[in-house]
């Protein structure tokens, strides 16, 4: 133990985090009749605000209706989701909410808040061969999920170094893997790095020996993108306005409390992914993915227009993506105007 103690304002926001833990059991009080909040998340850092929720039960309490989470390994397996009216909401990356506001329409959803920015990258393995952006020809590289935030931008990246896929008569491999799949063959050495996101980054780096390559700051304009965000479905926003409000309060004041003290909230982090993933993160790669991530209710939006464009190039999207209407910001601001935060500018496109 290195002796310090802490101060009296972080020993009381640890408090109040262990408070929220002890109350997590409490049963909700629903209306008679008002069927549960159909939430989709992944058990990623990135997805944090999620995880606290469901730890802490503090969503249920905000909005007064029971939340039947629903837990996905990537985008568009959530986005398709929402197509099939299986969840009503849920947080997700740019990529397959722009493919599937196209597809719809922009009939289907709309983005209500950010929750994440950051947090994702490039791990290569250190006997891989890969020191430069020059050694990547006849290496194989392994993305979530066809179609994904992460995909999308390692599909950019290589086209931008003058690379082509395989598939495509190239030499570089890009293949779809989970990211427990990821960490496995990474470790037998069967692909030579991953571009996917926290904590599965830091996993890849203590876990399976790698190295950081490119963390995707480093290509935003003052690293900052948006990672995850929130998106409702029309319909039950038409018919649940005020619990679609009191949700993103509920977001931004757990929010509020990650960013007030990432350490405490490690703890509780962990222990929810404990739960659903069957093991407890280690102590440093929890650090290192938290350290990544920013966790932010903006929803960025002028970095989902350049993550549209980067679809079109890359040939996921066959034309001017048409995206006006995807966002519905009002409730959001709502709620930071009644708590005297700054409300979110919406899109210039």
């Amino acid at each position: 133990m290195s002796g310090k103690r802490s101060c009296p304002a972080t020993l009381q926001r640890r408090l109040t985090l262990l408070l929220a833990v002890l109350l997590c059991g409490r049963a909700v009080a629903a209306p008679p009749g008002q069927a549960p909040l159909r939430l989709g998340y992944f058990a990623n850092i990135t997805h944090a605000q999620a995880l606290y929720a469901r730890a802490t039960g503090e969503f249920e309490r905000r909005t007064g209706v029971r939340i039947k989470w629903v837990v996905f390994n990537a985008g568009p397996t959530a986005i398709e989701s929402l197509f099939a009216d299986a969840v009503d909401a849920t947080f997700v990356g740019p990529s397959p909410t722009i493919n599937g506001y196209i597809r719809s329409r922009g009939e289907k959803f709309v983005i209500v808040a950010g929750a994440a920015s950051g947090g994702t990258g490039l791990v290569v393995r250190r006997d891989s061969g890969i020191r430069t952006d020059r050694d990547f020809g006849g290496k194989t590289i392994a993305t979530p999920q066809m179609g994904n935030t992460q995909d999308v931008a390692a599909r950019l990246w290589l086209e931008e170094k003058g690379y082509r896929l395989r598939d495509r008569g190239g030499t570089v491999s890009l293949v779809p893997l989970s990211n427990p799949d990821q960490l496995t063959l990474f470790k037998k050495k069967q692909i030579d790095g991953a571009w996917t996101v926290e904590p599965w980054l830091s996993r890849l780096e203590v876990e399976g020996g790698g190295e950081l390559f490119l963390d995707e700051k480093s290509l935003w304009p003052g690293g900052r993108y948006v990672t995850t965000h929130l998106v409702v479905s029309r319909t039950f926003l038409a018919n649940n306005h005020e619990i679609v409000t009191k949700l993103l309060a509920a977001l931004v004041e757990v929010t509020e409390r990650i960013n007030s003290d990432k350490a405490a909230a490690a703890g509780l982090l962990n222990e929810q992914l404990r739960k659903e993933t069957g093991r407890a993160l280690k102590d440093e790669v929890i650090r290192k993915a938290l350290s990544r991530v920013e966790f932010t209710w903006d929803p960025m939006c002028a970095s989902l227009k350049q993550s549209a464009d980067a679809s079109r190039r890359i040939g996921f999207i066959h034309q001017e993506p048409a995206l006006g209407g995807i966002y519905f910001l009002n409730p959001l601001n709502d709620v930071l105007k009644e708590k005297g935060l700054q409300p979110i500018a919406g899109p210039t496109f």
